[in-house]
């Protein structure tokens, strides 16, 4: 059988397997688990990475090159750098706005500005580059950076603002923007949650100088594990590649002739005389490649990626219209008039006088399979790991304790049909009759 041919067969397999193995299975009320997350997939996302697979090509190739053209273009980016996780994303961008080859780059002891209702991989390369975050408060129903906290975590040491969109909910970056440029801090946005989400008809990512995803299989397309850090800036894109790929100077493409693209692989080097270019070293980097077979896989999630984005708008609406009747009981979510949701989550708070705690409601949908989880680490500083570290805190971040206090989420990924979301309000509606 010609090599072709028996090409074909196998992604024919794989189409058939796909169908059998991973096709939709029937919902059943009260059995079935109502997922807070979850990956949406069919045979092309398995015949993309068998494809792969079968070149061989084990690391980053002509794949993660597509995947960086077609995603630069959704987002409206000039220059993006995938990584193999959103956290080394984070690690990636923060790490290059501290690079010796910036004369304006941040140095030790330099002050970033951050929520402290946070994920941790979003303060952990703060600390990991020897910078000190200052945390200021959220707001409540929004959960993102609170504007009005910026002008008290101001000082003379203040270089840099980080901030998240918090479950895909665009910050207010009219005022943010407005104060880094005021102050001049450079901005680093965390998109993780937000990908497809906009403020003032702009793509959120493209307002500061960097800005990171995550691929993870709970975001808004996977690669499996994957990230992206995200720029206009030629010089800062390759800075972020410089980092990721071991700390390397040389940067030829996917495209790596024995000489190298350039064709200079071979050069005088100040110190080191006549060096091969592969092997100089410019930055203290680390390897956070993505691989083929994730850029292959991510290929086909950005084809489903409008749609992806329009079910979570679709499911966050149809919710928000189920639980309004039960605004006595709960705090539900908002956002500004200016900003165009791409929602990861349903994010609901408890308030502290509420006649049930958040653990009661969330122990109640979780016992009828409907799966919850808490706003990421409430207070970063209250947990273990993050207790003792060196920074600065705005205030006693009133709203940041009651999100740790009161504040649980649940889905609205594409996974969830009309069924899922109808059996999810009964179990709402079926605990909260009980207290009105």
């Amino acid at each position: 059988m010609e090599i072709k041919s028996l090409r074909e067969r196998i992604l024919r397999d794989v189409a058939e397997y796909t169908h059998r193995v991973h096709g939709t299975r029937p919902f059943i009320p009260g059995e079935t688990q109502v997922h807070y997350a979850g990956r949406v997939y069919d045979e092309t996302e398995l015949s993309n990475m068998v494809e792969a697979v079968l070149e061989f090509w084990l690391t980053a190739g002509h794949y993660a090159q597509e995947f960086e053209e077609k995603l630069g273009s959704f987002l409206g980016a000039k220059q993006i750098v995938p990584v193999n996780s959103g956290s080394s994303a984070n690690l990636v961008a923060i790490t290059a706005i501290c690079s010796p080859q910036l004369k304006s780059g941040l140095r030790p002891g330099d002050e970033v500005i951050t929520p402290a209702a946070a994920f941790p991989t979003t303060v952990a390369p703060i600390i990991q580059n020897q910078l000190v975050p200052v945390f200021v408060d959220c707001q409540l129903g929004t959960y993102n950076l609170d504007p009005d906290q910026l002008e008290g975590a101001l000082s003379s040491r203040s270089r840099a603002l980080f901030l998240a969109h918090t479950l895909g909910n665009p910050a207010d970056m009219d005022r943010i923007m407005a104060f880094a440029g005021e102050h001049d801090l450079l901005v680093i946005e965390d998109c993780c949650d937000a990908l497809g989400a906009r403020y003032d008809g702009q793509m959120v990512g493209t307002f500061g100088r960097l800005a990171t995803l995550s691929f993870y299989p709970a975001h808004h397309i996977t690669t499996g594990e994957g990230g992206a850090v995200f720029t206009n800036s030629a010089r800062m894109a390759r800075l972020c590649r410089t980092i990721r790929d071991w700390g390397r100077d040389c940067f030829c493409g996917y495209e790596n002739p024995p000489d190298g693209k350039c064709g200079r692989r071979f050069r005088h080097v100040p110190g080191l005389g006549c060096y091969d270019h592969r092997y100089l070293f410019t930055e203290i980097g680390y390897n956070l490649k993505i691989t083929d077979i994730q850029a292959a896989l991510g290929l086909a999630q950005l084809e489903k990626l409008p749609g992806f984005v329009a079910a979570r708008k679709r499911n966050f609406q149809h919710l928000y219209g189920g639980l309004e009747p039960y605004r006595s009981l709960v705090s539900l979510p908002r956002w500004s008039p200016r900003a165009d949701p791409s929602w990861f989550a349903f994010p609901i708070s408890v308030p502290d006088d509420a006649p049930f705690t958040r653990h009661d409601i969330t122990r109640f949908l979780e016992s009828r399979k409907v799966q919850t989880r808490v706003l990421f680490a409430g207070n970063i500083l209250r947990q273990p790991g993050f207790r003792n570290i060196n920074c600065r805190v705005v205030g006693d971040l009133p709203n940041t304790n009651r999100v740790m206090r009161g504040t649980f989420f649940v889905g609205v990924y594409p996974g969830l049909g009309q069924a899922q979301l109808a059996y999810m309000l009964d179990q709402f509606h079926s605990f909260f009759r009980r207290f009105l």
